[in-house]
């Protein structure tokens, strides 16, 4: 008797474990298909089709890349946390 009731408990907890995981399921696949739907719809599809009036300048070479994505941030980065290391120090204080 007391093997019985302790089926009928987990059985009855598995079922409601299903319950939560298939809305846990429904709701993820409810996340990607937005995410999906979004990503289609502003895929740069047409970015070859150049409008009336656009004059696209020359592209930029592995220097000026790396340059201008790698280098000036970094360079900004290191300018702030000098700032920041120079004004954080009280006088008196190693």
């Amino acid at each position: 008797m007391i093997k019985r009731n302790a089926a009928a408990a987990r059985s009855a907890e598995d079922r409601a474990g299903t319950a939560t995981s298939r809305r846990t399921a429904l709701r993820a696949g409810a996340v990607a298909a937005g995410t999906t739907i979004a990503m289609a719809l502003s895929s740069p599809a047409f970015a070859l089709i150049h409008d009336d009036g656009e004059d696209p300048g020359p592209g930029l070479g592995v220097g000026a890349t790396l340059g201008l994505f790698v280098g000036l941030p970094l360079v900004i980065f290191l300018f702030i946390a000098g700032l920041v290391m120079l004004f954080s120090k009280k006088p008196g204080k190693n």
